[in-house]
């Protein structure tokens, strides 16, 4: 079937089970892309939509770039598929060898994988078998914080604190706790940046650690700025008083860059904005402008070497996967780290900062409003939750902002803001107007 506008649309809308959509709800009414280029999409009506999301924080280099897609097609028509298993081919060592050049510090062996899902699971699983090759395998307790979000397979929904995302599906991993989460309106509210309380909050730990006493815990792991949840800004000093507490304790502390990384906070990674070398990281999502699937693990020179110290002829970590670094995953990646060079993107973002938060604050007195956060290029805009109905007014603007030409991402009773780095000072204002407009019309 195709559209008066020429794009097509799907027939039957009825095999596809949708994830983290109300199915019926969107099949009464489907919201269909059909075409993107730059900073916009396109929907099956012929509406062109400004991305506030970059798809879902991760088309940091705006959608469709012709070098990546040139970069696909010719590793498709070359090499199409290698395993990573016992074999290797060249995109994926010159990818982790410049991925390793990007990081801070000494994160300078890079695992791949295909998800951020997937990059936390293997993350944590380095960390379980971390102390276990030093001889510390009683460390075993995985410690995430509340309103976390470290993807959805089984590792990474017990570390995470978001309950929706948890209570279908039992317990859980055993022996995990959680940190408490930053987040507090009577103190934070409408800050600018990082906001000036909440350092003490890292000291939880220290709760945690008398509680099961840090010789059973094995890593700590925080996003440095919680996205899923609706844009928390870690406050000043917070971070750094995690990585002290990790040291003074031998426990690693894993940052989960998955949205953050690749620019998103104006710099290569949140842990080089932040000044601090976590002992694992995890990233995806802007790796590859979200052309291909990928993700990649970062470890610290001394837990790689940790692995490396038995026989030569013996597996060193029994984990991976059938796509990991595949070949034109890489080559993706590698046209994308590219066009970050080229165009100076993540130097670009920091520049645009000062607009987008002066944009974004222009909202603080719009109707409804709870809370506007800001840091690198994302916001989140908190709303007052209708009664006995939480979400439905974010849903409603969300809606409305997609009718009048803007994508954004409801998180709760939160609007989620993430556009693209190459947005420009007016796309940026039109995006805040749009959302205002939509906050007025569901007030």
């Amino acid at each position: 079937m195709i559209s008066p506008a020429g794009s097509p649309l799907p027939n039957d809308l009825d095999a596809y089970w949708m994830p983290f959509t109300a199915n019926r709800q969107f099949k009464a009414a489907p919201r269909i892309l059909a075409k993107a280029k730059g900073t916009h999409y396109v929907m099956a009506d012929g509406r062109e939509i400004l991305d506030g999301t970059a798809g879902l924080w991760c088309v940091n280099a705006g959608h469709c770039r012709d070098e990546i897609t040139a970069a696909i097609a010719a590793q498709a028509a070359e090499l199409d598929y290698a395993t990573a298993f016992q074999m290797g081919h060249p995109g994926a060592f010159e990818l982790a060898s410049r991925l390793a050049v990007l990081a801070p510090g000494d994160l300078d062996h890079v695992f791949f994988v295909n998800s951020g899902s997937e990059a936390v699971e293997t993350a944590l699983k380095m960390a379980l078998a971390y102390h276990a090759a030093r001889g510390e395998s009683a460390r075993t307790r995985l410690i995430g914080r509340e309103r976390g979000y470290h993807g959805v397979n089984f590792g990474g929904m017990s570390v995470g604190g978001i309950g929706n995302n948890r209570k279908q599906f039992g317990a859980g991993l055993a022996g995990v706790d959680h940190l408490a989460h930053t987040h507090d309106l009577e103190h934070n509210a409408f800050s600018r940046g990082q906001p000036d309380w909440g350092a003490h909050l890292a000291d939880d730990l220290n709760r945690l650690i008398a509680l099961h006493d840090a010789s059973t815990i094995a890593a700590v792991i925080v996003e440095p700025m919680a996205g899923s949840t609706g844009v928390l800004v870690p406050p000043k000093g917070y971070l750094e008083r995690l990585r002290e507490i990790c040291d003074a304790h031998g426990i690693l502390l894993i940052f989960d860059e998955v949205i953050t990384g690749y620019g998103r906070l104006g710099a290569s990674f949140a842990a080089q904005r932040f000044g601090i070398v976590p002992d694992l990281m995890t990233t995806a999502k802007g790796l590859t402008n979200a052309a291909i699937p990928m993700g990649a693990v970062f470890a610290r020179k001394g837990i790689f070497e940790t692995f490396m110290s038995g026989p030569e002829a013996v597996i060193e970590l029994f984990h991976g996967y059938t796509y990991s670094g595949h070949p034109m995953a890489c080559a993706a990646a590698l046209a994308t780290l590219d066009l970050y060079e080229k165009e100076d993107l993540f130097a670009r973002a920091a520049a645009l900062e000062p607009h987008w938060r002066e944009a974004v604050h222009r909202l603080d007195d719009a109707p409804n409003v709870t809370d506007v956060r800001d840091i690198g290029i994302a916001a989140g805009i908190e709303l007052v939750p209708r009664d006995g109905k939480p979400g439905a007014r974010a849903y409603d603007v969300f809606t409305k902002c997609l009718e009048l030409g803007a994508l954004t991402r409801q998180a709760g009773d939160v609007i989620a803001l993430s556009p693209p780095l190459i947005i420009s000072e007016q796309e940026i204002d039109r995006l805040v107007e749009i959302l205002g407009e939509a906050i007025a019309a569901t007030a």
